[in-house]
Order: structure tokens, then C-alpha cells, then sequence
């Protein structure tokens, strides 16, 4: 024969006193039905108790069934701390969120309202019968995810070439899982180079930060419960400027109008202005007109428009751009074309559709050559041609400067 074990026995004396005493408070009561001896059944439970899940806040119920009662009590205890929680339609605990009702006198159900994530466990349904009947189910709290402030990562400002780690932590039940996203739908580059438009894991490493990283990043956290929850993490880099100049070498027309561009990338925001060869700064107004124009978050466009040209205004040019990291600059030259040679050059197009280009050793050949003054040059024995109008021609057919403007390849420079 198994021995009880003294918790049991200490649990069942409890229940037996607590029944003692509510049939002793029921003496006076009409309408208790006493039920003779003879008629007596073993009461037993009709059904298992039904598993229940539920999110934290809301309402929880578990029922009982049990046929043939009679004279017996149901009770409900939690099996985790041993503690009684109802007999019969009577709330023992002291928690004000339990209820009990009955249908029948078969249907015990117990209502826990507003449930917290420590109400999750095993709880018993009992009948005081000997020996004691009882069975069991559980109720399964959930929790919606919460994105923890600590460690999760704030906002970021780094250097450009320095390696980077973006934390995520969240709570939750069951264990939420976290996603990174770009917030711009750009895709997330991995170490390796591969591109992906997201990734899980609580840490987004990026070794080697460059300034295209540079942006809004979300991590997502879900676990099956909604809703979920996501932090916006921005990330700057800061970088010294660069200049990109696409063309070095300009020819306009005196009298004309000429637009010198160059495009400057740099975070913090750079100062952007224009110079001339010898350093002075070009005024604002009158025939000078400059404007900087945002092309992208760390991105811009510098333009130097000249209207007209006078011979004073041909010469060399620097666009700059300055952060607190560093400055640098890019140079163009403006020369000067004749009207001459711009007319030759329409009036040859319109009668020769010949492909002819120019290579930029051709270019720098010619224009250094240029100081001979008379020297001329043959074109496959079609033409002779000054050096400034073979100029102009070989980059109108290219169509890279057509009819007032030649240029050379970009050049791209950065100091620091």
C-alpha cells in the first residue's frame, strides 16, 4: 500500500477542516437537500480540464465536470504553491481576481480576471472524497514583446572605416525574436558582401562601416503575439569631403554663358564655395551665379554659372568644400574658344557625320601644344586645322562638350 506523503495529508486535513466548517455554517439552511446514504454514488469527472492560453490582461477560465457529486465538495487549488483558491461556490484565496461558478452542480468553473504572466502553472481540481479525486490543467500566459531600453542600442555616430554593433532586447512569452530591417528598404550588406533585406539575431554587426550604411535601422521583435514591437536605431558616419569633378577642362565662347559643376559628398554637412587659381573667393552676384543643390543625405551638387564672359574670366577654378574633418577641392580650367572655330565646327558636322574622338593624352597633347600658336595638325589629309579649332571639333563629334564647352574624364579628390 503507497504512503501518503504529509504534504498530502496536511493539504487533505486542510480541506476537510474548511468543509467542516462551511456545512456547519449551512446548518440553518432550508434549502440544503440532504441526500440519504442509500442513494449515494462514487462522483467522478466527466471530462479532462481543457489546456487554456491567454495573453496577459485578459480574462482566464477553467472548468471542471464532474458527474454524480452528491454530498462531496469541489475545490480548486494551485499546484505550484499548494494553495487553496475555491470550495464549492466559495473564493478561500484572498486574490480578488479569482471567481467560481457553478452550472448544475456538474460545471465548476474558475474565472482568473486581468491575468498576469505569474499566474501561468498547473491547477488542480479536486473532490473530497477518500481517497481524494483530482486532475489537473494548465493555463499558459503569453506576453506580447517589449523592445528593453537597456541594452538595446541608441542612436550612433561613428567614423567612417570603424567596425560597428547594433544591439536589440526584447521581453516576452514565448522568446521574441528579432529582425533587422533597413528602414529605407535598402538591403542590410553582410560581411561577407552579400546583400540581404533582412536578417535575425539580437546583434547587427557591420565591420568596415562606410558612409552608404549610413541610415535608418529597425529591429523588429515578434513572437506570435501581437502586436510587434520595433526601435528605429539611426546610424551617421562621418567622413572628411570629396570632390568629384566630371569636367576638368571647359572651352566656352567670350561673351558667352558657362556652367562650371562639381559634386561634393562629405558628413558633417561641408561648407561649399567657389576660388579662383590664385585663391580668392568668387563673389556672389552680378556675373557670378552659385548654387549647391542636395543630391542625397551626404551628397552635393556645387554650380558656378558665368554670364557673360569677358576675357578677365578665363583661367582656372576651384570648387571647395570644407567639414570639421577636413577639406579638399577640385579644379577646372576655363579657356577660350573662337566664334571661328564653333562656326567651322557646325558647318563640318552638317557636311561630315565622321565618328572622330579624342583621348585625353590627345587633349593634353594638343593643349600643351597650343603655345607653338601657328601649329597645325592633319586630319587623315581632309583638312588642316589650328590646334584650338581641332580642339573644339574632336569633342563636338564626341558629343562630351557640343558647340561652346569641351572636357576631360572626372577626376575624383579627397584630402584630409
Amino acid at each position: 500500500m503507497q504512503t501518503k506523503s504529509p504534504q498530502y495529508r496536511a493539504q487533505t486535513c486542510a480541506i476537510n477542516v474548511i468543509l467542516l466548517l462551511i456545512l456547519m455554517s449551512q446548518q440553518c439552511n432550508p434549502q440544503r437537500v440532504e441526500v440519504p446514504a442509500e442513494v449515494i454514488v462514487d462522483p467522478k469527472f466527466s471530462s479532462p480540464i481543457v489546456n487554456m492560453t491567454a495573453p496577459v490582461g485578459r480574462d482566464a477560465f477553467l472548468t471542471c465536470v464532474v458527474q454524480d457529486l452528491g454530498p462531496y465538495k469541489v475545490a480548486w487549488l494551485r499546484v505550484d504553491t499548494q494553495t487553496i483558491l475555491t470550495i464549492q461556490n466559495h473564493v478561500i484565496t484572498k486574490n480578488q481576481r479569482i471567481g467560481i461558478a457553478n452550472s448544475e452542480h456538474k460545471t465548476w468553473t474558475m474565472r482568473i480576471k486581468d491575468i498576469k504572466e505569474s499566474d501561468k502553472g498547473w491547477y488542480m481540481c479536486q473532490i473530497n472524497t477518500d481517497p481524494m479525486k483530482s486532475q489537473m490543467g494548465y493555463l499558459d500566459v503569453v506576453v506580447p514583446p517589449d523592445i528593453l531600453d537597456y541594452p538595446t542600442s541608441t542612436d550612433m555616430v561613428v567614423r567612417e572605416g570603424s567596425n560597428v554593433t547594433l544591439k536589440c532586447a526584447a521581453t516576452g512569452s514565448p522568446e521574441p525574436t528579432i529582425t533587422w530591417r533597413r528602414e529605407s528598404g535598402v538591403p542590410i550588406e553582410l560581411a561577407s558582401g552579400e546583400e540581404v533585406v533582412s536578417i535575425e539575431g539580437t546583434d547587427l554587426v557591420i565591420p568596415n562601416v562606410r558612409r552608404h550604411h549610413m541610415g535608418a535601422y529597425l529591429c523588429i521583435a515578434s513572437n506570435g503575439v501581437p502586436p510587434s514591437v520595433s526601435k528605429r536605431i539611426t546610424l551617421v558616419v562621418h567622413f572628411p569631403p570629396m570632390i568629384t569633378v566630371q569636367n576638368q577642362l571647359i572651352g566656352a565662347v567670350e561673351g558667352k554663358g558657362v556652367t562650371l559643376d562639381c559634386e561634393s559628398e562629405a558628413y558633417p554637412k561641408s561648407i561649399n564655395y567657389w576660388t579662383r587659381e590664385r585663391g580668392e573667393i568668387v563673389p556672389p552676384g552680378g556675373k557670378y551665379s552659385a548654387n549647391v543643390t542636395e543630391i542625397g543625405g551626404y551628397r552635393n551638387s556645387m554650380r558656378l554659372h558665368i554670364n557673360p564672359l569677358t576675357q578677365a574670366e578665363f583661367g582656372a577654378y576651384r570648387c571647395v568644400a570644407k567639414n570639421s574633418l577636413g577639406d579638399t577641392d577640385g579644379t577646372i580650367k576655363l579657356y577660350r574658344i573662337p566664334p571661328n572655330a564653333v562656326n567651322y565646327v557646325e558647318n563640318f558636322e552638317a557636311r561630315h557625320k565622321a565618328d572622330l574622338s579624342l583621348s585625353a593624352e590627345s587633349i593634353d597633347s594638343i593643349y600643351g601644344s597650343s603655345a607653338a600658336g601657328t601649329r597645325r595638325q592633319d586630319l587623315g589629309g581632309l583638312l588642316l586645322l589650328p590646334v584650338t579649332l581641332a580642339m573644339a571639333l574632336a569633342l563636338a563629334t564626341t558629343g562630351v562638350m557640343r558647340k561652346t564647352q569641351m572636357t576631360l574624364p572626372p577626376q575624383t579628390l579627397t584630402h584630409v
